[in-house]
């Protein structure tokens, strides 16, 4: 019997490790587990959680990926990470199980029209991404196979991916009503097929948000996190109704001046001014009384 070997990949994302099999696990499929019990069609998935530092498993073709809780580093347990799983393996036990392994999970996707009349909102009814992505070109979409694929329709100008949805802008030359149909089967077809949304080495933030992910909440002053705070409970859940996202920047103390990005459907929309203005700014100037002046969006 031929043995399977494990190499060991460090990603983008140092929380998270690829464990590189030298044959293939799955039959070309993509499996992500949160928990123990999420992880009751791969037996494999299930050991590997009874380790106290895994947080998170992917099993996709020919490689499983660890996010770990930052009780260890790595670089302690990896061996003995790569030792159990290639030890599962070679003892012939199942990575996934057969019915797990042909069974799809039916998709529906269905989309909605945004106050930007460049965008429209894809919902899917069920999770696809844990924290929000926005990709503006193809190059810039890398860690995303899904949104790699919509860009090469030339209709897609920009993609931003919230928990479970999905905002496009669209170009110009294009017409919602001949598009909408096409984009929303298509999306509806990759996501049934269990093809990767994102990577398993994706960044958990991306882009505009990077740096705010370096300077975490706690790294605030107090000002800044009663305005995180207020903009989480009050404002995002709002602008996601609409496809969008609002991201905080900065604070400047001396001048009063909340900076923020604005995401998906919001980005570039006619009436985020009116929103910035007589919304949100309006609502921390109320809650936070003379702490707040002004709210600026630094895009458009």
């Amino acid at each position: 019997m031929e043995t399977t070997t494990i190499s060991i990949q460090k990603t983008s994302n140092p929380s998270i490790l690829k464990f590189e099999a030298d044959k293939f696990l799955t039959n070309h499929e993509s499996f992500e587990f949160n928990t123990i019990d999420e992880a009751k069609a791969s037996p494999l998935a299930q050991e590997l959680f009874y380790l106290p530092f895994i947080k998170k498993v992917y099993i996709s073709a020919n490689f499983v990926a660890l996010e770990r809780y930052d009780i260890v580093e790595w670089e302690d347990v990896q061996e003995e990470v790569a030792d159990q799983i290639a030890k599962y393996i070679n003892d012939g036990k199942q990575v996934v199980t057969e019915a797990t392994s042909t069974k799809k999970t039916p998709i529906t996707v269905y989309a909605e029209s945004t106050p930007n009349p460049s965008v429209f909102k894809f919902v899917v009814n069920k999770t696809i991404v844990a924290t929000t992505y926005e990709f503006v070109s193809i190059a810039d979409a890398k860690y995303s196979p899904l949104a790699t694929e919509l860009f090469h329709l030339p209709f897609v100008k920009s993609v931003f991916f919230d928990e479970n949805f999905i905002s496009i802008t669209k170009n110009d030359v294009a017409d919602w009503n001949a598009i909408t149909t096409e984009l929303r089967e298509f999306i509806r077809q990759y996501i049934e097929t269990g093809k990767d949304i994102m990577l398993a080495d994706a960044p958990k933030t991306h882009k505009k948000t990077e740096r705010q992910a370096e300077a975490t909440f706690e790294n605030y002053d107090e000002i800044s996190k009663e305005i995180i705070t207020i903009l989480e409970e009050y404002v995002k859940p709002a602008v996601a109704s609409d496809g969008g996202n609002i991201e905080f920047q900065s604070y400047d103390p001396e001048t009063k001046t909340v900076k923020v990005i604005l995401q998906g459907a919001c980005s570039g929309c006619p009436s985020s001014t009116y929103t910035l203005k007589n919304g949100i700014e309006n609502m921390l100037k109320e809650m936070l009384k003379g702490k707040v002046m002004t709210v600026e969006a630094v895009n458009g």
